[in-house]
């Protein structure tokens, strides 16, 4: 396709907060990148055959009618004539990736139930559950109604669906339906305004690009990027799909005419140089008077202190990436600065496309980790701990940082036990750090047993609070140097841990001996199963060194704190970052 392209007309309307860094169009050199750039992806499973694409398209038109064949049938049961039940409606929408146009082989697909107002969440949860429940197509069906955003989630003939819903105060719902009216949104809940969210950020990113094929090209390579270095995940601290689409396309609005290769290239000049936490904004926020909070630091103080704002287009906007910490913000900084390197190479013929999505050597950066453990008594019960255990991880980064750890590394990927019996019920994570101790510690000792016994204590009164605990769950935290890890990595891998001195972010002379050692407080059920004894975590014997807590007794448990809610603000933004383009355009571009 690219390498027979001719260049496109440049672009005229302007898009974004700034105008345009460079309205220079591809060339032929450009070009051919971009085509060899295009045949690299495709090994690694971005794109999909046409079959696979039509079963998709097949899938959706089903569930569809499923969804309209429910409504009507539960307007009839609210004594709503048939005639008129006929044509109340219903649609199916897809959002995110597949919406976008850049899902991988085997993705899932979001999708959004859209019902006339008739038709409640109570009767989404239960009669439309049990009408798919009996279908031959689904399996693996999972009902989430107490989630931040209430999902169904099943697989529909070999297709996994994530399914929210959303009732419009209309008695209409038909397949023209459009969403991107904010007046839609007036006098709905705000689980329905949630769930809609998700359509509407993904439409409206698409019309913020200036090229819709060159934006999703690039955003394949950089999605499979971040998901190659270890930074594609949002409940990490790190980015979601979402957050990393409106990267690109900021990137899209500043290289108006750039081919996806140049695009590239620009990505990880752009947010290196980015002065966070000015926001990053697609269009100017629009304040349409519903009452509904809106990312405002003006207003919201706990705005204030998000980290790398990343705003959604639509209203009522959100910042998408409120998780993230100071350090997993210096690790993307870090894996951007080492890319557009690489990048450089690339562009002047000294590299080719695979250098830039082989994974980083996460092991070598570092000599001192933290092994997370999660284990359980089941294949079930671990599937739901891990998932708890993973959703909060961010916590303990968080909890470390404020220790002397001027880096906590964690890498997303989870390793599974490696003990015969285990492998469904045990996994690690690993988190590198970075030590620098504070002036006047000489005795070389750095304790962590509060930030990790905090994080326990979230974890163990999250699991409380939402009826997740069950005996048998257990977490364990547990200090390593590099060489030690080898007893958790699979015998393939062990040369990761092979020291790279001139590659390694860890400079700093480890002290002789690193100890943590705390009394447990008496209201965790950690300290009910310590019986009163200290945890430490020693550069001793591994038994040493192991602080098992095993949340057995509930009755222990303080009470779950109330939680924070981060996305709170009332008025508009209005302004944004200048950015700095430092090798062809040095001057900065201000925002409006």
């Amino acid at each position: 396709m690219w390498a027979n392209a001719k260049a496109a007309p440049n672009q005229t309307k302007n898009l974004g907060m700034t105008a345009p860094i460079s309205t220079a169009g591809c060339e032929g050199r450009d070009l051919e990148l971009t085509a060899e750039l295009e045949e690299t992806l495709k090994p690694h499973g971005c794109f999909e055959t046409e079959e696979e694409l039509n079963h998709r398209m097949d899938v959706l038109s089903r569930l569809n009618d499923l969804v309209r064949k429910w409504i009507k049938e539960t307007s009839v049961s609210k004594n709503m004539p048939e005639s008129m039940a006929e044509n109340v409606g219903g649609k199916i929408f897809a959002y995110g990736s597949y919406r976008l146009g850049v899902h991988n082989k085997g993705a899932d697909i979001d999708t959004l139930c859209v019902a006339p107002r008739h038709i409640l969440r109570e009767d989404y949860f239960s009669t439309f559950l049990d009408m798919i429940r009996i279908q031959d197509e689904v399996t693996d069906l999972r009902p989430v109604p107490d989630a931040f955003v209430p999902v169904i989630k099943f697989c529909f003939d070999g297709i996994d669906i994530d399914l929210v819903f959303a009732r419009l105060a209309l008695k209409e719902v038909d397949d023209h339906q459009d969403l991107s009216d904010p007046m839609l949104l007036k006098n709905l809940d705000p689980k329905c305004v949630r769930s809609l969210n998700g359509c509407r950020v993904t439409d409206e990113i698409l019309k913020q690009v200036p090229n819709v094929e060159h934006f999703r090209l690039t955003l394949r390579c950089i999605k499979l990027w971040a998901k190659k270095h270890g930074i594609y995940s949002n409940v990490m601290g790190f980015l979601g799909g979402v957050s990393w689409a409106m990267l690109v396309a900021r990137v899209c609005q500043l290289y108006p005419n750039a081919a996806p290769s140049t695009l590239l290239q620009k990505f990880f000049l752009v947010f290196l140089k980015w002065q966070w936490p000015q926001p990053v904004l697609l269009k100017k926020p629009e304040d349409f008077g519903l009452g509904f909070p809106v990312w405002d630091p003006r207003y919201n103080v706990a705005d204030r202190f998000h980290v790398m704002p990343i705003i959604t287009p639509a209203y009522p906007q959100q910042n998408s990436t409120f998780n993230v910490s100071n350090s997993t913000l210096k690790v993307m900084q870090a894996e951007f600065q080492s890319s557009l390197t690489v990048c450089e190479d690339i562009l002047a013929g000294k590299a080719t496309w695979e250098k830039i999505f082989e994974p980083p050597n996460f092991f070598c950066k570092y000599r001192h980790f933290i092994v997370l453990e999660a284990s359980s008594g089941s294949e079930e019960d671990q599937l739901t701990w891990e998932g708890l255990v993973e959703s909060k991880v961010r916590h303990l980064v968080a909890n470390l940082e404020r220790e002397a750890i001027s880096l906590a590394h964690v890498w997303p990927k989870s390793y599974r036990s490696l003990i015969d019996g285990c492998e469904k019920v045990c996994c690690y994570w690993f988190i590198g750090l970075k030590v620098e101790l504070k002036e006047g510690n000489s005795s070389g000792q750095l304790d962590l047993t509060t930030p990790i016994k905090a994080f326990t204590d979230i974890v163990m009164r999250s699991a409380i609070q939402i009826n997740v605990w069950k005996t048998g769950m257990k977490i364990v935290a547990d200090y390593k140097k590099r060489k030690e890890l080898k007893e958790y990595l699979p015998h393939d891998e062990h040369w990761k841990l092979k020291s790279d001195r001139n590659k390694s972010i860890e400079k700093v002379p480890a002290p002789a001996t690193t100890t943590v050692t705390a009394a447990l407080s008496p209201n965790s059920a950690a300290a009910l199963l310590a019986e009163g004894t200290a945890a430490k975590l020693t550069t001793q014997t591994s038994e040493e060194r192991k602080r098992s807590l095993s949340m057995m007794d509930t009755e222990a448990a303080t009470p779950p704190p109330k939680k924070c809610n981060l996305e709170n603000g009332e008025n508009e933004v209005t302004e944004e970052v200048a950015e700095t383009e430092a090798t062809e355009n040095p001057q900065e571009n201000g925002a409006a």
